[in-house]
């Protein structure tokens, strides 16, 4: 089954913009189940927006990478778990793409609506080389949208370094522990393996996947599989924090158009300080935006023409992914900050963009210091210190 040529990047906006509502009516549910409604899994089927980047070949409709950036921003305005499970779910389903042939085949050999975790942490990792492939032993945290997904991109240190293995549903077990303070709906659980073997084929090379040297290079011969992973995967990860600081503005707006200040019984819409507030807010999430967007055309043309970038050029756009992430934490503060008492009840959106901004921007991917400490580095004509992360 093909992806559909007729289906464009805007008709995926659009659709992940009509589902906002609806996602705003299922927050609160989405956070009491601790994992993503079956509803909205149904609707992100029934509106491809999940195929956006997945090979042609397995139905998916293979639009330039960052239309998923778009979309999970979208999603984002609407419930933040939901937006970052759509986002790291689509962007395996582009990684999935990268893998030997045979692996891609077997992982959609069902569907082409198929879902992935991952957990990207080799460190309780125990892989050991057996003929035809590796032995996996261990446990991997974070597996966000795991309880929805039939199988699991899992890392771990191989002979030459480090991999990528898939690993099928009936292979790993899940470990309900995630009760957490923010983006409670992403079911980020433990997946625990033991000595299940994992053929050679489902196997990839970390180092070629950031080099844009991938087997799905040669096998889908796109521009999506030329790109190196690193300069788009991140920023399916910020991508949702920027529509969780869009959804606070809204929220917030709606809050100040209704409240009146107790000991003056000045209506707070026409209170200059909101007025601020709400100004250096929305330039903040707008200047997160254009970044995101400029690195995103700036990777596809490079894509387009079949070059790499350079090490200057993945450490800028590696600090950038954490800065778009830091700008939208920023203005989720400024808001929340000045939204008062009533912002901190259960049923207040802003109480949850606000945990829920913070929970996201603490992932590793998008941590600020070490992204930035790279390119000032590079800039300054030093060695990085982790070339692997770049």
């Amino acid at each position: 089954q093909r992806g559909n040529r007729m289906v464009n990047r805007e008709d995926l906006i659009r659709r992940a913009a009509d589902l906002v509502p609806v996602l705003r009516e299922r927050a609160e549910l989405t956070e009491e189940l601790r994992q993503i409604p079956q509803a909205t899994l149904d609707d992100f089927h029934s509106s491809g927006i999940l195929r956006a980047a997945q090979p042609t070949r397995f139905g998916g409709y293979d639009i330039d990478y960052p239309v998923v950036l778009d979309i999970a921003a979208e999603l984002g305005r609407g419930c933040g778990s939901t937006a970052w499970c759509y986002g790291i779910w689509a962007a395996h389903n582009w990684a999935v793409g990268m893998f030997p042939e045979k692996a891609q085949e077997e992982y959609w050999s069902d569907s082409v609506d198929v879902l992935s975790s991952t957990s990207l942490d080799p460190s309780r990792a125990e892989v050991t080389s057996i003929k035809g492939g590796y032995q996996l032993s261990g446990r991997w945290s974070f597996s966000s949208g795991c309880d929805a997904s039939a199988w699991a991109i899992l890392a771990g240190m191989g002979p030459g370094g480090l991999i990528w293995l898939l690993v099928h549903q009936s292979d790993y077990t899940i470990e309900d522990n995630w009760f957490v303070s923010g983006l409670k709906g992403t079911g980020s659980k433990d997946v625990l393996v033991h000595e299940v073997f994992v053929p050679e084929y489902r196997v990839v090379s970390v180092a070629d996947l950031r080099r844009g040297q991938s087997p799905g290079r040669t096998i889908h011969k796109t521009l999506n599989f030329r790109i190196p992973l690193q300069t788009m995967f991140a920023y399916s990860l910020a991508a949702p924090i920027v529509g969780m600081a869009q959804g606070a503005l809204e929220a917030f707006e709606e809050l100040m158009g209704s409240r009146v200040a107790y000991t003056t019984g000045e209506k707070m819409i026409e209170n200059p300080l909101v007025h601020i507030r709400l100004s250096e807010a929305e330039a903040e999430v707008n200047s997160a935006r254009l970044i995101m967007a400029d690195d995103g055309r700036e990777v596809v043309a490079k894509a387009k023409i079949k070059e790499t970038l350079s090490l200057m050029e993945r450490a800028r756009v590696r600090r950038n992914q954490a800065y778009v992430a830091k700008l939208s934490v920023r203005a989720v503060d400024r808001l929340f900050e000045a939204s008062g008492g009533h912002a901190l009840f259960d049923s207040s959106p802003m109480q949850r963009f606000h945990r829920d901004a913070h929970a996201a921007s603490h992932h590793f991917g998008l941590a600020w210091e070490g992204a930035a400490e790279e390119y000032g580095r590079i800039r300054l004509g030093l060695e990085p210190k982790n070339p692997a992360r770049l």
